[in-house]
Order: C-alpha cells, then structure tokens, then sequence
C-alpha cells in the first residue's frame, strides 16, 4: 500500500472511530459505522448493474469460469447474490429478521434455483454463494436486480421483467452502499442509468472522487446482425465512447465484451467442439447459407449431420455470432477443444475486462475502500446530525479536498474526457503516472517490474523534472499547469516510497 492510500485509509478509519464515540448512545447509527469498519478486512466488493438483459449473468459467469448465475428464487426473481470465495460450494439466504439459513440448490440450463425452505422471496434480502474459483480471491462480485426494465429486442418477442424486490431507485441506493466499484453494463454506452448512480451518492464524495465505475459494452456479438467482425466493431465503439466527455465523467473506462464468446471458452466441451467440427467441414457455401439466420440454422430439416437438438443447443451456447466465428476458427487452425476455446476468450474481450479490473479496482482497493467509508459517513452525518457532526463533516470534506490519491482520480476521469487536453505522448505518459496503467511503481513510470530501486529512481526523477517544466511553463493553460502540478505530486510520492 502506498503512504499517500495508506494516509486516506488512516483517515477515513479515524474519522468512523470518532464518529462511533459521537453516535455511541444510537445503536443504529453505531451498527452502521462498524459495519463500514469491519469491511476494511474484508475483499473488495464490485457491483455488476444494468439494465434487464443486459448481460449481467453472463458477464458473470465468465468471470469466474462457471455456469452458477443467475441464482433465481421464484418465478425468475432475484435477489441481491453475492459471490464469494470458499473451500467448497454453498448457498446462504439472509433475510431482515431470523438467522441465515442453507439452501438448497438445483443446477440448471440457467445457472442454479434454490429452494427457499417455507421463506417466501420477498423475505429474502441477500443471497450468498460461496464457490471455489480464483477469480473471487480478491473481490466480491454482487449480481445485482435490474436496474430498470428494458424490453428485449433480440432473440425472439419483447417480454418485460418480472417484478423484482427492489427496482430502480431502490437498487441504486443498494449498489452504493454496499459496493465499492461497479462494472455498469450496458448494450447500447448510453448508460442512462450512471447519472442517477452518482446522484445517489452523497455530494461531497461524488465530488472530490466521483469515479469508481467500469461501463461494459455487453452482448456486442450481436451487433450488426452477429456479423464476423461484431467484436472489432465494438472495440471501435468503446474507444469512442472513452473519448465522450458525457461517459468518462462518469467512468474510468468502456470495455467492450462478448460475453456469449467469452463464456464459451471457459465452458466449451469436447462434444460441442466436435459438432462445430462437423459443421466446419461443410462447403463454406451450404456453411454460409446455413448459418443466414438462427431459423436457417435450427431447422429440423437441414441438411448436416448434426441433430436440431445439438444444433439448438449451440446456438444457446454461442449465439449465432458465436457459431460462425467458432467455424472459422476451427478452418483457420484451432484443430482442438483448447486452442478454440483460447481463441474465443482472447477474442471476446474478457482478458481486456479482467485486466480493468485488477488495475482500476483490485489495485486501488485500499483507495476504494476509503471511498465507500467516508460516503457512508457523510451520508449518516448529513441525515442524522447531532452536536459535533458539523466538525466532523468539516474534516471529511477536508480529507476528500486535500487526498492526492483522489486528485489523481478526478485528473484521470478529466484527461479521459478531455476535458483537459495535451499532446498525446504527454498524454500518454501523465495517465500513466497517475496508475491509469496500474499502480505499482513500475508500471506507473513504464520500466520493466524486474528494475531495481536505482533504475526506478533515475526514470521517476527525470518525470518530476519533465513535469515540473511543464507546471512553469506559460505556453500551457491554468488548468494544464494545474494538472502538471497533481503529475509532479504523483512522481514525488514515488521518489519518497523509494527512500
């Protein structure tokens, strides 16, 4: 942990001490802020939000290499999941009143139903799966209710979502209470749920760090009818909505995934791998034909040896994106199950999504966590003030003004914006000193992970003198010499952690 995250998280946890003492004849409002200590020990927790359909299940499910979301509890509802790491697989319920109790599971073609044991779903708050996977060693996924309905133009006709125990605003006051970063899944980047996001959170917080969100393009296999080049289409939208000052203000960055693609490669089996084979061996020309339409392609009288049941069921698992893309591979060399299976994930975009992961939120956890402490803070001291609350809240506002972490942040959100521009090598190299690359010392000044402490000095020095020149230098407007400023910040407190 660095000195500058590790004197925030010194902070906040001060600042929830003292307000713990001020609140101490309150139980309610003390449960609250032990809660937010006690979170301190534990791995970050990501929300994943969106719309109805938007993916969240599949995202999910490729994550950690399992077919386990949804978990449904009647009638398609659900509840708030969480998934977390365990020795073994096990699902618990937690309801307002009463103890935890085990439930039982049923695995489907869906993810798994579990039986509520005489509790009926609206009394069920929480919904806790704690499953075996590496993915889930450092983080908390939280599947989460839709965010709003939306109807589904893809795969058949509109249906509307089932009633769901929280919706709307009521999910979004959820998500920013309880997570501490949210990948924001949407199909089309418009994200018309992100503003009413930060709007939920208490102003100074979303103020002085207002970005702890990842947007995912999701279900981009289906753009443009599924064709061939879908994904590099929509590696080409997510660039562009980077570059939308409307979006980064409210992301750090928009990744493009095609969650159908990347889940098959972490599930393919060889019997699916064997009747693409079968299908790849096709004339590309009854190939093609075949593979016009989803109606084309399950017909029961189609002409290939491979049953409609099979047929179906790849297209469940594929899309028919997926399908053709598979069959290309496998003419162009991916002559078995594992280098198709490697060729889907690389392609999809889920290696891109969980390398933005680790480097916006898994790296920063100490900073986010210091984040969700001092909203839950203000929140608490802005709606339940008391004597003394006024002189706490001031100091709050001052560690959010004066924490160079959180400077780093606004100015990353701000120069993905563009909303301060500078040549795009200086560009470059600014984002990157700030951690938009990561955060150890390393990737921040850009020398190999191996260099020693000499070699990190000699580059961190040269920065902090480019950088100095630059905060000096009259040619630049106020707000890029102000921002050259936070750079230099950040190349110093490098130069102190190698002292």
């Amino acid at each position: 942990m660095s000195r500058a995250v590790s004197g925030i998280a010194e902070a906040s946890w001060e600042l929830l001490t003292e307000a713990v003492e001020l609140y101490r004849t309150d139980q309610r409002a003390v449960r609250r802020l032990h809660r937010q200590l006690e979170r301190y020990a534990e791995p970050l927790r990501i929300a994943v939000a969106g719309p109805w359909r938007s993916g969240k299940s599949t995202l999910l499910n490729a994550i950690m290499g399992e077919e386990v979301a949804p978990v449904e509890v009647a009638d398609g509802r659900q509840v708030f999941t969480w998934y977390e790491d365990g020795a073994q697989p096990r699902v618990t319920a937690y309801a307002a009143s009463g103890s935890p109790r085990e439930l039982a599971v049923t695995r489907t073609a869906r993810g798994m139903r579990v039986d509520l044991g005489g509790w009926r779903w609206d009394q069920v708050d929480d919904i806790v799966v704690q499953w075996p996977t590496r993915a889930l060693r450092h983080a908390v996924l939280i599947d989460t209710p839709a965010i709003s309905p939306e109807l589904d133009p893809v795969g058949g006709p509109d249906r509307t979502p089932p009633e769901l125990p929280d919706a709307g605003a009521s999910v979004l006051g959820r998500v920013v209470r309880e997570a501490d970063a949210v990948l924001y899944l949407s199909r089309d980047g418009r994200g018309d749920d992100l503003g009413s996001l930060r709007a939920a959170e208490p102003d100074s917080v979303a103020g002085a760090a207002p970005v702890n969100v990842l947007m995912v393009l999701s279900r981009v296999d289906e753009l443009a009818g599924g064709r061939i080049d879908a994904l590099l289409t929509a590696r080409q939208l997510a660039r562009r909505y980077r570059r939308d000052p409307a979006i980064s203000a409210r992301c750090l960055s928009v990744v493009a995934l095609g969650g159908l693609v990347a889940l098959a490669g972490r599930v393919l089996t060889e019997p699916e791998y064997a009747a693409l084979a079968v299908l790849a061996r096709l004339p590309k020309a009854e190939n093609d034909r075949l593979l016009l339409s989803t109606d084309r392609f399950t017909a029961p009288d189609a002409p290939v040896a491979v049953d409609v049941a099979t047929r179906r069921a790849l297209l469940d698992r594929l899309g028919i994106f997926g399908v053709r893309l598979s069959i290309t591979l496998i003419r162009t060399g991916c002559d078995t199950r594992a280098r198709l299976a490697t060729e889907l994930v690389r392609r999809s975009g889920l290696a891109e999504l969980r390398e933005s992961i680790t480097r916006y939120f898994v790296d920063r956890t100490p900073l986010l966590k210091a984040r969700s402490a001092l909203a839950a803070l203000e929140s608490l001291l802005r709606t339940e003030p008391r004597p003394g609350t006024k002189e706490l809240l001031a100091r709050l506002e001052h560690v959010l003004a004066t924490a160079h972490e959180f400077r780093e942040l606004r100015l990353l959100a701000a120069l993905l914006g563009g909303r301060i521009r500078f040549e795009p090598e200086l560009l470059a190299e600014a984002n990157r000193l700030l951690g938009g690359d990561g955060t150890s010392l390393a990737a921040r000044l850009g020398i190999e992970h191996d260099a020693t402490a000499d070699e990190l000095w000699e580059r961190g020095c040269v920065a902090v003198r480019r950088w100095q020149e630059l905060a000096e230098d009259p040619a630049y407007g106020a707000e890029q010499r102000r921002a050259a400023r936070v750079v230099v910040r950040s190349c110093e407190g490098m130069l102190a952690e190698l002292t």
